[in-house]
């Protein structure tokens, strides 16, 4: 689609015509250690050997200044490389014209969608031509993405690719980064996950820095709330806080690692804060002698006394900071965080319990199906495992994928007929008719894939994965991590869950593992 023509994109120094170039701060400053960084050409020859290490390390130490073209091309292409297909280019302008009634600009304010948060619509040094392109783009993402309710950063992030990329450009990256099936998603997009974000975030500083948390949480006077204050704006020491600057070589490393880039910055920043909060003389002392810490946060990230290069290596300096390691922290601070809210919901007079109505069971026509098919699990049995389900995932129809009475006994077949599908539930019935079995939360298609070091994990899944058995009794295991006061023999020396208390799937060709310990 091709704009009017005060829309035509032009660049200098790399920027869009969008750009109030002359209002960024410290533009002239020169590379760190005056290096050169890598040419477009080369970072896509590296990333074209799928070698993903030596791709993150470039980007990690990349040496561009934040005039350099290279990130005009090269943004677009980490986002097209998130995405499942590539994105229609005359959708955008079809429905563009279709929502606004025509492709000229609009002078009145727009309506945005109520994933935006109004608070945060950061547009950085965008004109108003480019922070009204903005808010379209935001529009039209509102209006092909119905199931994101919740996406405060999806603005600002859309403000900053407006700064590199034309307006075709931006909608196809942020559309890619919405539909990222990676396991750790790269934006929220749902009040629930943005809520998981940043307890996963203090989850992660506890145990990785946890000296500095200490420290932080001593110099707030011990109280524990004022920590949590301070760590539910995380996000936005990023996007709201730290030098332009910074924000950009940031986003270099986030488009290609994904949210793990965005948990080591905050911590970084965590680090140096407990180090310099209180120093007198500051910019942010006042603010931090009034207990007003957060704000302080704020103040120090925008007066923030490191480098970008520095920021960076003090993010990556973090040891035994794998994306399993998040990922697993993620998930377990999901399901506490539902448990949490449901207890809230079913401690009032009024109690709500688990509803069993009828738009939460398997129609009729799927328990018949299911039924005829399999001899192994009768109607009674299946909703039994039904009510153990998370919720959200008693809203689909359960579809019959493999019976040994139809397909063989072949772990190959299989494979074959489940390993694309997200969850699924596995039930075995012995020959002494003792009937057992695990919803498995991830795909067995996983068990294929390889770590950063080439080497395929033998380990898979999250914490909602359980195992169950139905005959002779009916009972759920869930994974040990979610019990309030877990068994003595489930904590390590240092009073952590085991290691092997934290293995949820594996399987090759020869056999399947569902929990481990």
């Amino acid at each position: 689609m091709k704009m009017h023509s005060s829309q035509v994109e032009e660049v200098c120094f790399g920027f869009s015509s969008y750009v109030n170039v002359e209002n960024i701060p410290n533009l002239t400053d020169a590379n760190e250690e005056n290096a050169i960084g890598k040419t477009f050409e080369e970072v896509k020859a590296v990333l074209k050997t799928k070698k993903e290490r030596d791709a993150k390390l470039l980007l990690r130490e990349n040496a561009w200044h934040i005039t350099d073209k290279v990130r005009s091309k090269l943004w677009p292409l980490l986002c097209q490389k998130l995405g499942t297909e590539d994105v229609n280019e005359t959708f955008y302008g079809e429905t563009v014209t279709m929502i606004f009634g025509t492709k000229d600009l609009p002078n009145r304010p727009m309506i945005l969608p109520q994933f935006v948060e109004q608070s945060h619509c950061h547009n950085y040094y965008l004109t108003r031509e480019g922070h009204k392109i903005t808010e379209r783009v935001i529009s039209v993402i509102g209006y092909s993405h119905p199931d994101v309710t919740f996406s405060p950063v999806a603005f600002p992030l859309a403000a900053l690719f407006m700064h590199f990329m034309t307006e075709e450009e931006c909608y196809a990256s942020m559309t890619n980064i919405l539909k990222c099936k990676k396991p750790l998603v790269f934006i929220t997009q749902t009040k629930l996950h943005y809520e998981v974000t940043w307890q996963t975030c203090l989850v992660l500083a506890k145990k990785f820095i946890k000296n500095a948390v200490i420290s932080l949480q001593k110099q707030f006077g011990g109280n524990q709330s004022e920590v949590e204050l301070l760590f539910s704006d995380c996000l936005w020491w990023i996007f709201n806080g730290i030098p332009f600057q910074h924000l950009v070589k940031v986003v270099d490393c986030f488009l290609m690692e994904g949210m793990k880039v965005l948990y080591r910055v905050s911590l970084a920043l965590v680090q140096l804060f407990s180090k310099m909060g209180s120093s007198p003389g500051t910019e942010w002392e006042e603010q931090f002698n009034h207990g007003n810490y957060s704000g302080a946060m704020f103040t120090f990230c925008r007066n923030l006394p490191v480098t970008p290069g520095k920021l960076l290596k003090q993010a990556f300096g973090i040891r035994n900071f794998s994306s399993a390691t998040m990922l697993k922290m993620q998930v377990r601070t999901e399901l506490l965080v539902k448990s949490k809210a449901s207890a809230a919901v079913t401690s009032g007079p009024n109690q709500l319990k688990r509803a069993r109505s009828s738009e939460n069971l398997p129609t009729t026509q799927s328990q018949v199906e299911v039924r005829m098919a399999s001899h192994t699990l009768t109607i009674k049995e299946l909703l039994t495992v039904w009510s153990w389900l998370p919720i959200r995932i008693t809203m689909y129809q359960p579809v019959l994928l493999y019976t040994t009475e139809e397909h063989g006994c072949s772990l190959k077949t299989f494979f074959v007929r489940v390993e694309m599908h997200e969850p699924t539930i596995l039930i075995i019935k012995t020959c002494s008719g003792d009937i057992f079995g695990a919803y498995c939360s991830a795909r067995w298609e996983e068990r294929n894939l390889k770590d950063d070091k080439g080497l395929r994990q033998t380990y898979f899944g999250t914490g909602e994965t359980f195992v169950f058995t139905l005959s002779p009794e009916r009972r759920k295991y869930q994974w040990v991590g979610l019990d309030p006061e877990p068994n003595d023999s489930d904590l390590n020396g240092k009073g952590e869950i085991k290691h092997s208390s934290e293995l949820f799937m594996a399987a090759d060709n020869h056999m399947i593992t569902i929990g481990g310990g």
